[in-house]
C-alpha cells in the first residue's frame, strides 16, 4: 500500500556532512508525522528526529545543533541534513512515516534503511 524509499547514505569522514532523503508513495491520503531513526550494531533503534505536517520538530539530544529535519513541499518527502558528523553517528538510518491511506486505516511505515558510516 505504502512504500518509503530512502537515499543519501554513504561513507564520510568525521566532521563531514550527508543529506538523507525519504519519499513516501502509494495510496496515500495524508502523511502525518515523519521521522528518522537509527540503529547501530548491538544497539536498539533510537529516534533521531521527527517533524509534523505543520513543521514542529523534535531532536535527540545527541544530534541537536548538528542535524536538521525538514519536509518537502509535497509533504510526502522528508530530509535529514547531517552536519559535523561523528564516528558515533555510524548506523543504519531508517525513515518512518505515520500515514493515512485512502479508504483505509492510519498506520506506521518504515523504509528499508540506509547505511551511514563515519570514519575517524
Amino acid at each position: 500500500q505504502v512504500q518509503l524509499v530512502e537515499s543519501g547514505g554513504g561513507l564520510v569522514q568525521a566532521g563531514g556532512s550527508l543529506r538523507l532523503s525519504c519519499a513516501a508513495s502509494g495510496r496515500i491520503f495524508s502523511v502525518n508525522v515523519m521521522a528518522w531513526y537509527r540503529q547501530a550494531p548491538g544497539k536498539q533503534r533510537e529516534l533521531v528526529a521527527a517533524i509534523t505536517g505543520g513543521g514542529w520538530t523534535n531532536y535527540a539530544d545527541s544530534v541537536k545543533g548538528r542535524f536538521t529535519i525538514s519536509r518537502g513541499n509535497a509533504k510526502n518527502t522528508v530530509f535529514l541534513q547531517l552536519n559535523s558528523l561523528k564516528t558515533e553517528d555510524t548506523a543504519v538510518y531508517y525513515c518512518n512515516a505515520d500515514v493515512s491511506v485512502q479508504y483505509g486505516p492510519r498506520n506506521d511505515y518504515w523504509g528499508q534503511g540506509t547505511q551511514v558510516t563515519v570514519s575517524s
